[in-house]
């Protein structure tokens, strides 16, 4: 049941973006940033805990459940380190997910050839 709930929430997720993508001009960018200032504004606002208590990993894999993890740990480090924590909180709690991205961009652009677009 864990897996169905993930799939649901995770592609309703999805299901909204594809939704944004096809019906508005908003590029791809655009929704990358809605959504990850969504998943803070939501998670700062404690609206998107029920979602991630729900949907598990369906919630937090997307973008918006990274916006969710940043905002979680600006809360943690603000409440252990004070303003200084609200800064550095938000990096410490997603620096392996930033971490990983980092390295796995740069191993597939040495794999890959990237282009531009024409």
């Amino acid at each position: 049941m864990e897996y169905i709930k993930a799939f649901i929430v995770g592609g309703g997720i999805c299901v909204i973006g594809q939704i944004i993508l096809d019906r508005t001009k908003l590029t791809p960018a655009h929704i990358l940033v809605m959504f990850l200032t969504l998943g803070v504004i939501l998670g700062g606002l404690g609206l998107y805990e029920p979602l991630v208590e729900f949907g598990g990993s369906g919630a937090k894999v997307p973008i918006s459940g990274f916006g969710y993890a940043l905002s979680q740990g600006a809360i943690k480090g603000a409440k252990t380190k004070g303003v200084m924590g609200a800064f550095t909180g938000g990096l410490e709690s997603t620096a392996g997910g930033i971490g990983a991205a980092i390295i796995f961009g740069y191993v597939m652009a040495i794999i890959f050839n990237p282009k531009t677009k024409d």
